[in-house]
Formats: structure tokens, C-alpha cells, sequence
């Protein structure tokens, strides 16, 4: 299994040659496997261990060996503990879940303070196979047919070509030792259900079953690979990216057919779930949104604006006299000047002895109006945006420079008349926008 174990790498992931390693250690036979592969390959590598309490003495006997392994090996070792009963007061998920999120957090934390390449977890093709049936059990499309990725991120898993007979046969010949987990033998995890008595009897149907499946999951990856280039296409052909925000023309998007499978295919990765408030958004007014945990679409006029949530602070800012520079939320440096010099278009110049310091940074609010440079009279700015076609997205992301309650800049776009430079202006004060 060695000599397969290094071809594997060497083919797939011969970037963990010469990388530095964390290894997910639970002490069971996996990885226990996967640490003494690694070390007899010469990898450079340490452990990781959590330690979740949740089986009394047997926990803290489980953390104990992998010290210890971890000393034979001549490796750093780190563990953690968790106490699930804490964790579970405040999330709404089972155990295995909570678990899985603290220590793929942890996993991260060691990563960033100890610089780690990558993280090895001992996940084997039964594990894949498991992982295949849940989710066909709970309604998946080819995505969560595909089973556990093989590298996530900056997760690796190295053992998924492997079946735990191998494994287990490489560990009895080696004469390994390892712990084993009672909970495993507890069914009532939908895991364990199906590890001991839905797959034996796939296996009793078929002796070469999780062979068969290996080469299924293979077509299925190359499947996946070729939607995905159709995919990048798709994208190429429909999405125009303006500034922060990507603008979809509606009815390019309406002829693409069957409709649902496209949406799903262009806007799954971005995290959306409710396709079907997708699909009614291309029939919505003006305004309509639907969120995702990290992106909005927002339907304008005849576009899709895709864009990330908001990741700027919607609170107000404030400006001093004594301020010449600011670099949040926006990048402003300020200064007196003796004249108007030429502009770029990103500058103001105002008389500064009509400021009401401090001045205040904040968003459009509706209701809000200000008096055009070069203008006579007052102006909405809903009006203003919408005479200079400022999209719904993009009107989130302008700021205003205020002093007091009156609009001095629309940031970028416009100043107000009040506040100008004339032939009696004795102080000048000039704002560059970068």
C-alpha cells in the first residue's frame, strides 16, 4: 500500500512532497494509517488532535495516544478540547455537524498561526461511498453525487482511492495499533446506519460493489469537469462586470433552456438556494432582491445585478477639521488650498468658511435632496440617480459628505451649488477622492 500510497501523491498531489503538513489524527485506524504512510514516505508533517468529551475516560485515553504517537513519530502534536454540551446550547445542528464546524475551525486557526500547507484528513472510498448514499437519500444533483472532493481549499484527502479492507490489512501487517471509537458502533447516527447495514448487504449483492462505485464516481467527476467548462462559457457569454457588480441581460438568460437547470448552473456556486424566488425574480419589478449567505440578486429594469453582500459599514462617519486624510469607508485626502486647480473629476473645491464642522460621511437616505452645481433649484437625488441611470446596486455604494443636514458632495458624482468656490472665497479647501 506504500508504494501506491506514494504513486498516488506523486501523481495528484505532488505538491505535498515538499509542503508542511497537518494531519487529522483521531487515533482510529484511518489515520492513524495515514500518519505512518506519510512518515515512511519521509513527509514532513504534524498532528492534530480534538478532543470533544463526549465519551468520558475513552476520550482522554484517544488524546493520550496521540501524544504518544506523535512522540514515537518525533513530530509536533496539537490538541484541543471542546465542550459540545456548551457548544450545542447555541446551534441548532447535530452533534457530528457541531463537531465537523469546531474542528475544520480549528484546523484553519493552526493553519494561519503555524503555517501550514495543507491539512490531510484519512476520509477512504467506504467513507465516499457513505457519504454518496446520504445524499442521495436526502435529494441531490451530480454535485452531491460526486461524493467527497478529494482537495477542498486547503484540505487534502490522500486515503479516498483506498478501501478500508486495504487499510486495514496494511495496519494489521504492520502490526499497528490504534483506538477504536465505540460510537461508531452506535446506530443511531445515519452514518453508522448505513455503514453497518446498508452497505454490507450492496457488498453481499455484489463482491466488486465498491469497485463498480469508484469507477461510477470517476464518471461522474468527468461529467463534472465537462459542465463545468460549458459553465465558464455560459458566464462568458452572459455576465458583463461593471465595477463591483455583474449585470446579466435578462432575456439572454430567459433562452437558455431548460431555464431552472441553467439558474441552478450559473448561480449555485455563488450560494444561492431558492431557485424558484430566482426564477420569479425574472419576472419581478424593479427592486426585487434575493439573498444568498454571501451574494444579492437584484432585478433592474431589464438586468440581473449580481454582487456580494455589502461588506462596508453602513454607519456614519465623522470628519474633523484637524483630519487630512481618511481610508474608511472611502479614501478622501483633504487639504487648503490658494486656488481651483485643474480637476479630474474626482475633486472638490469648496469654500471652506461655509462648512459646519464636523462634517459627516454617511449613505443616501430617501428624502434626501441637494442643490445641483450649476443649477438653480433643488434636486431629489432619487430623481438625480435615476436622470444619471445609477443602478440599484450601485446607489447602495455612494457616499455623501454632509455638513449638517445639508449635502455637500454626492462623492464621485456631484456637488452642490451652495457650497462653491466664488470671487469671495478667501478659504479654499480642496477634497481629492481616491
Amino acid at each position: 500500500m506504500l508504494e501506491a500510497f506514494k504513486k498516488h501523491i506523486k501523481t495528484n498531489f505532488h505538491f505535498l512532497e515538499d509542503a508542511k503538513l497537518l494531519i487529522a489524527c483521531s487515533g482510529g485506524l484511518d489515520s492513524v494509517v495515514l500518519a505512518n504512510l506519510s512518515k515512511d514516505a519521509g513527509y514532513n508533517f504534524s498532528l492534530a488532535h480534538c478532543n470533544y468529551n463526549l465519551r468520558g475516560k475513552q476520550s482522554d485515553d484517544d488524546e493520550n495516544f496521540v501524544v504518544d504517537l506523535a512522540l514515537k513519530f518525533g513530530c509536533e502534536v496539537h490538541t484541543t478540547s471542546f465542550n459540545m454540551d456548551d457548544f450545542k446550547k447555541n446551534e441548532n445542528s447535530s452533534i457530528q455537524a457541531s463537531a465537523r464546524q469546531l474542528r475544520y475551525e480549528w484546523f484553519n486557526a493552526l493553519e494561519e498561526q503555524w503555517g501550514y500547507d495543507f491539512v490531510l484528513t484519512a476520509h477512504h472510498a467506504d467513507d465516499d461511498l457513505e457519504t454518496h448514499i446520504i445524499n442521495l437519500s436526502r435529494g441531490t444533483g451530480i454535485k452531491g453525487l460526486t461524493g467527497i472532493p478529494k482537495k477542498n481549499g486547503t484540505i487534502i484527502r490522500p486515503l479516498l482511492p483506498f478501501k478500508r479492507s486495504e487499510i486495514l490489512a496494511f495496519a494489521t501487517t504492520k502490526k499497528m495499533t490504534w483506538r477504536e471509537d465505540s460510537s461508531n458502533n452506535e446506530t443511531k447516527y445515519l452514518r453508522n446506519k448505513i455503514r453497518h447495514n446498508i452497505i454490507p448487504q450492496l457488498k453481499e449483492l455484489n463482491a466488486n460493489f465498491l469497485d463498480n462505485f469508484k469507477k461510477t464516481q470517476e464518471y461522474l467527476n468527468e461529467a463534472t469537469t465537462l459542465l463545468g467548462v460549458y459553465k465558464n462559457e455560459l458566464k462568458n457569454s452572459l455576465f458583463r462586470k461593471d465595477d463591483r457588480v455583474v449585470r446579466i441581460e435578462i432575456e439572454a438568460l430567459k433562452s437558455k433552456l431548460p431555464l431552472k437547470e441553467h439558474l441552478y448552473l450559473i448561480f449555485e456556486e455563488y450560494g444561492f438556494t431558492q431557485w424558484l424566488d430566482i426564477e420569479n425574480l425574472l419576472e419581478a419589478p424593479s427592486g426585487k432582491q434575493v439573498f444568498s449567505k454571501t451574494h444579492k440578486l437584484v432585478k433592474d429594469r431589464d438586468f440581473l445585478l449580481l454582487t456580494e453582500l455589502d461588506k462596508i459599514d453602513d454607519h456614519s462617519y465623522t470628519l474633523f477639521e484637524k483630519d487630512t486624510e481618511i481610508n474608511s469607508p472611502i479614501s478622501l485626502k483633504i487639504k487648503m488650498v490658494s486656488e481651483i486647480s485643474k480637476s479630474c473629476g474626482d475633486d472638490l473645491f469648496v469654500d471652506a468658511e461655509k462648512l459646519k464642522f464636523p462634517l459627516l460621511l454617511r449613505k443616501w437616505n430617501n428624502g434626501d435632496y441637494f442643490y445641483p452645481l450649476g443649477m438653480k433649484g433643488k434636486k431629489k437625488l432619487s430623481k438625480f440617480f435615476k436622470d444619471e441611470k445609477v443602478d440599484i446596486l450601485s446607489k447602495k455604494n455612494i457616499w455623501l459628505l454632509c455638513s449638517g443636514n445639508d449635502i455637500v458632495w454626492i462623492i464621485g458624482k456631484r456637488a452642490d451649488e451652495r457650497f462653491k468656490v466664488t470671487p469671495k472665497t478667501d478659504k479654499i479647501l480642496k477634497f481629492e477622492l481616491h
